[in-house]
């Protein structure tokens, strides 16, 4: 990483023991009290990782549910390719910090580069986490965003260094998935632990359809509405009843056309 402690004393941030660090090196177990840490600068944190709960052929499941969803365009998962796929318990800045008096939230930030930002979402299931063991080295991909960097952001959003309680970097498995469809390249990403799915483009249903359709509806039953009330103006309570009747007799031949509209725009898009 370049800025990693090599000389002067360190601490366990667990319990204050003295750390000896080989030139270079990051990830740290505590001799003392075997917990794991990583140094970044000046600074000494908590390392944790979360365990993967899904294997490769799992993973691609979740994805395939999320390409059939509702949020993508329709049969995704069946006229899309993927081209790509990996793995890596990839690295976030857990920040804890105070949201109150009595309250505290968490936030996470990418402590490494990536496309899919939405992985700030993740829901980080606090009492999974697990000392980082240094057998993941080989599938974790290694911090490049200095803590100082997230810890800048979240400054910026109105939290002091002083609100923040707790430091910690922690590996998150995600499997990473390109695809294509229609000639376009796409990146979604499924983490390990609960299957979720994050990605910041992908092909999206069209929302003009839907708006159309239920712009038809809106507008035809409204139309309908107003029988009664020019019923009433032009032949007082006679003419009320009559536009209800119209109303209600239309309106029941309208429902089912309109019904049969929004289920075509739904199988199409």
């Amino acid at each position: 990483m370049g800025d990693s402690i090599t000389t002067g004393e360190i601490q366990c941030s667990q319990c204050g023991g003295e750390l000896h660090p080989d030139e270079g090196q990051i990830f740290v177990t505590c001799p003392y009290c075997t917990s794991a840490v990583y140094l970044d600068k000046s600074r000494v944190v908590f390392h944790w990782y979360l365990a993967s709960t899904l294997d490769e052929s799992k993973a691609r499941g979740s994805l395939a549910r999320w390409m059939a969803g509702n949020s993508t365009v329709k049969d995704l998962d069946k006229k899309s390719k993927v081209i790509e796929q990996s793995f890596a318990y990839f690295p976030m800045w857990f920040l804890k910090y105070k949201a109150g008096e009595k309250k505290e939230k968490n936030w996470l930030y990418p402590a490494a580069a990536t496309s899919v930002t939405e992985i700030r979402q993740i829901e980080l299931p606090v009492g999974d986490l697990r000392k980082y063991d240094d057998t993941l080295e080989a599938q974790s991909q290694s911090p490049t965003v200095p803590l100082d960097t997230a810890m800048g952001w979240l400054e910026g959003r109105g939290v002091s260094g002083e609100e923040i309680s707790e430091r910690a970097l922690v590996h998150i498995p995600l499997y990473f998935f390109k695809y294509t469809y229609q000639g376009e390249q796409f990146t979604a990403i499924v983490e390990g632990a609960t299957g979720e799915v994050f990605a910041n483009i992908f092909p999206a249903k069209a929302e003009a359809p839907y708006v159309l359709a239920g712009s038809l509806a809106a507008l035809t039953f409204l139309c309908l509405a107003t029988f009664p009330v020019i019923g009433a103006l032009i032949n007082g309570v006679e003419g009320l009843g009559l536009g209800l009747l119209a109303c209600s007799g239309l309106g029941v031949l309208a429902a089912p056309l309109l019904f049969a509209l929004g289920m075509w725009v739904a199988a199409k898009i």
